[in-house]
């Protein structure tokens, strides 16, 4: 099937196999090799991108479905040579280790700073708390990191939350 999506500004009309997932197309076809193949089963966050603005697992979007939608993947979230506050943030605080995770961690949390409401945490349900480190916790809880980074996560997260 012929497809055609925006992803990190650019336009791409691409011939895909109703079975492949947006995963693999980004890192086989386009070459964008920061999201990760963790789990492929949608459970670790290693391949975390926004799409239309919103947090998913790359490797369970079928890239056929993704027909006219903009993806932005973790090389698309620098504006020219100038880091996105939360790479920035990452650094600063150590919010790696290995750096498997860190590409879905980053897309996941661009994606959360832009979600208001409750979570399962929030006290009072009526209304949109702020971005606590339980609250930030719970909302980054689909994303994993093997190295135990979290503290460091966390604490870029909430610098840059607003």
């Amino acid at each position: 099937m012929d497809i055609t999506l925006k992803v990190n500004g650019s336009s791409h009309s691409v011939h895909v196999d109703p079975r492949m997932s947006l995963l693999d197309l980004l890192r086989e076809r386009l070459g964008l090799i920061g999201a990760k193949k963790g789990c492929d089963h949608g459970q670790c966050g290693a391949c975390t991108v926004l799409i239309d603005g919103r947090r998913a697992n790359s490797c369970l979007a079928l890239a056929v479905a993704m027909d006219g939608s903009e993806i932005v993947t973790v090389e698309g979230l620098m504006e020219g040579d100038e880091l996105h506050p939360l790479q920035a943030a990452f650094i600063e605080h150590d919010a790696f280790q290995c750096g498997y995770c860190t590409p879905g961690q980053l897309c996941s949390a661009v994606g959360m700073l832009g979600e208001p409401g409750p979570s399962a945490v929030t006290g009072d349900l009526r209304e949109d708390p702020g971005l606590t480190p339980e609250e930030i916790r719970e909302r980054m809880s689909g994303n994993l990191c093997r190295c135990g980074a979290y503290v460091n996560i966390v604490s870029a997260i909430a610098e840059v939350a607003p």
